[in-house]
């Protein structure tokens, strides 16, 4: 089954260059049919005419001039007269063009029913047409080219100026309408992955200038809502260092070493929720992408949390170079070694490998697992599941913080069912960052 193009300018396109095509053919066909009846009754007049004449012409020759008759109205006029024999080979006339039997039955009207017609004679190719002498039939041969008027060469070349032109119009048209939206698809997609795209130009169609106008006011929004909302968290984030240092310090001269202890773990935890604040702030900051080993980096991360879990395993297989973000990849596996440590029973593993033109990191684990209804709200900034996960603590931005570091590499990231039991974090990169 034939497939449409998937590109809006291609399909808009194909349907101009459809519509002209069909308004051409239908043009032609109707100057055909108007051009039909005239062009045959006058290709009946001149064969008509002709065989008159020549007719007339034989009859009134003097026995002995009509041989030297026939051969000059062969050598000045191109018109060939013989006697018809038993033996005579014929081919009847074509089909087409639909004229020709037309003018076939006009002529027959006029010169009588038994007039016969022929494409081809003896292997002579002409318009031959039968005429009677008395009782002797002869046959005059017309040359095609008198009779049929093929398409005139410059009409030819002037047709297909036109229709060049048209299909050139047709491409500017839709390029008018594709290209703009095909930029906004694009800005769009770059402000779903987190990054800030460059103002679309307001011009052209009033709807398309329209579109583009409120696309930039709401990047625009959004940018502006952004940066005052990582103002504020890191403000209060930075805010709450001090008390919470001060409580701290409190903690250590306190002679109760119950409390001591237990203040210290609020404290601890205190901490850890504000760091994951602070971090999730700065995730806006332009960290360049630079070309790195991310296996080695993976393995750096790893080793922090092998005291931590009671078993961690890494599978990693070489990959070329990257261009990422090194301290946001870190900041975000860290996060997933971190939840699967607190919720995933301890027994990690860490896969690193080239899939395709992508490159997956998975780490996971043989805890509870997460629902398949509940993972897209765990992505989302301070959502904690609760029944999904006993004693979850913290800030409810980990699973968020990675979220948004897959798009800020122009990945995605996933959260999945292991086989035998517990969960898979999966972030995966594109190839497409690889260096040369």
């Amino acid at each position: 089954m034939l497939s449409l193009p998937k590109t809006l300018l291609a399909r808009s396109f194909l349907l101009i260059v459809v519509l002209i095509v069909l308004s051409l053919a239908a043009s032609v066909a109707i100057f055909r049919h108007v051009e039909q009846q005239p062009r045959s009754l006058q290709m009946a007049q001149l064969v008509v005419s002709v065989v008159n004449l020549t007719r007339a012409a034989v009859l009134s020759a003097a026995p002995e001039w009509r041989s030297a008759l026939l051969s000059e109205l062969a050598e000045s006029e191109g018109l060939r007269v013989q006697m018809a024999e038993p033996s005579d080979a014929l081919e009847a006339l074509p089909e087409h063009p639909p004229e020709l039997r037309m003018m076939a039955e006009k002529v027959r009207a006029s010169l009588g029913g038994n007039t016969r017609f022929a494409a081809q004679r003896n292997g002579v190719e002409a318009l031959w047409v039968s005429f009677f002498i008395g009782q002797q039939e002869f046959w005059v041969a017309l040359p095609r080219e008198r009779v049929e008027h093929p398409v005139s060469q410059v009409l030819l070349v002037w047709g297909s100026v036109v229709l060049a032109l048209a299909l050139l119009g047709a491409y500017f048209i839709a390029r008018q309408v594709a290209g703009p939206l095909k930029r906004l698809a694009q800005a769009a997609q770059q402000l779903g992955q987190g990054a800030m795209p460059q103002p679309l130009t307001e011009s052209g169609a009033q709807e398309i200038a329209a579109v583009s106008r409120a696309f930039n006011q709401m990047s625009a929004d959004l940018a502006a809502n952004e940066r005052e909302r990582a103002l504020v968290l890191a403000g209060i984030s930075h805010d709450l260092r001090t008390p919470l240092a001060r409580v701290r310090l409190a903690a250590e001269l306190s002679a109760d070493e119950s409390l001591r202890d237990g203040l210290a773990a609020d404290v601890e935890q205190m901490d850890a929720v504000i760091r994951q604040f602070l971090d999730y702030a700065r995730l806006d900051e332009n960290e360049a992408a630079v070309a790195t080993d991310v296996r080695a980096l993976v393995e750096e991360v790893a080793q922090r949390f092998a005291a931590q879990a009671k078993s961690l395993v890494l599978e990693l297989q070489p990959v070329p170079p990257l261009y990422v973000r090194p301290l946001l990849l870190k900041r975000a596996l860290s996060n997933l070694l971190e939840n699967a440590v607190k919720y995933g029973g301890g027994e990690i593993t860490v896969r690193f490998a080239q899939d395709g033109n992508r490159v997956v990191l998975a780490v996971l684990d043989r805890g509870a697992g997460l629902p398949a209804a509940q993972r897209d709200a765990a992505k989302r900034p301070f959502v904690r599941l609760e029944s999904a996960r006993s004693d979850a603590t913290g800030s409810g931005l980990g699973l968020a913080i990675v979220e948004r570091a897959a798009r800020l590499h122009g990945g995605e990231f996933y959260l999945e069912d292991r086989d035998g039991g517990g969960l898979v974090a999966k972030l995966v990169l594109s190839l497409a960052a690889r260096t040369g």
